[in-house]
């Protein structure tokens, strides 16, 4: 009886350790949508869940909710690639994961990877909402410490200046979603932008921890954090242009200027 007990549970383990990591996702689906399509009202909810991040100033962002499983004690960062803007990606004990986005209209994209890479999962679906106009500018901050509190700052030509205490600009520009539980996103976008100059910074604004917001060094999970920007511009579209800049930050209120750019 121990024999057949013990060749049991070799099988059962076994079975746990060959086990292909898989990942689900819950939301968004696959398809063709149309957040309006069941609500005649004069502002349609979209057709996902409502995130729990209330600081941006755009209405329709989505909660990209998943599960990923067979990992192991592999808790991160795995990576979520949106629209090909990828996302550090972690999860918790029982592998699910919630992060907000702001889809434009048009095609999109969700896929989840491996730390090592390799694609478990991907969702194409086709925003047919019409109030939902394609970003002409973009930005994505996002960082590799589920500790620490980055921020984006964006300066636009007119010299405004969006941050997550000024969220919404005057000239159709906007910080939306705004992460506050790391590790991101942060996302600047304009549908219409002005033409001229923008500044793109990043700051490391403190700490994040059971305790909420902090300022101790130290605290922070990475002795170097290191954070993404990607810049699209004019997206989904033919003339569509991206590029990524990777920078490492050190200590609370680093503050650095990652990109000039003219449009």
């Amino acid at each position: 009886m121990r024999l057949f007990l013990s060749l049991a549970m070799t099988l059962v383990w076994a079975t746990v350790a060959w086990a292909e990591p898989s990942a689900e996702l819950q939301e968004p689906v696959g398809g063709w949508r149309f957040s309006g399509l069941l609500d005649r009202t004069e502002n349609p909810r979209v057709a996902y869940p409502t995130p729990p991040i209330d600081r941006g100033v755009q209405r329709n962002r989505t909660m990209i909710e998943g599960q990923l499983k067979a990992i192991g004690t592999q808790r991160g960062p795995h990576t979520l690639a949106v629209n090909g803007n990828p996302l550090n990606l972690y999860t918790d004990e029982q592998g699910r994961f919630a992060r907000p986005y702001a889809f434009g209209a048009g095609s999109n994209s969700v896929e989840v990877r491996s730390a090592e890479g390799r694609s478990l999962k991907r969702v194409q679906f086709y925003e047919a909402n019409d109030l939902r106009t394609p970003a002409r500018i973009r930005v994505v901050l996002g960082w590799d410490d589920p500790k620490a509190e980055l921020d984006l700052h964006i300066i636009t030509p007119d010299g405004q200046h969006a941050f997550f205490a000024h969220t919404a600009l005057t000239n159709g520009g906007g910080l939306d979603p705004d992460g506050v539980d790391g590790p991101g996103p942060e996302m600047f976008t304009m549908t219409a932008p002005m033409k001229g100059t923008y500044l793109v910074y990043v700051n490391y604004w403190g700490n994040f921890g059971d305790g909420g917001y902090n300022f101790e060094e130290g605290s922070n999970q990475n002795e170097v954090i290191t954070s993404q920007i990607n810049l699209v511009l004019n997206e989904n579209t033919v003339n569509e242009k991206r590029e990524s800049f990777v920078v490492p930050l050190r200590a609370i209120g680093d503050l650095l200027l990652v990109k000039t750019f003219n449009y």
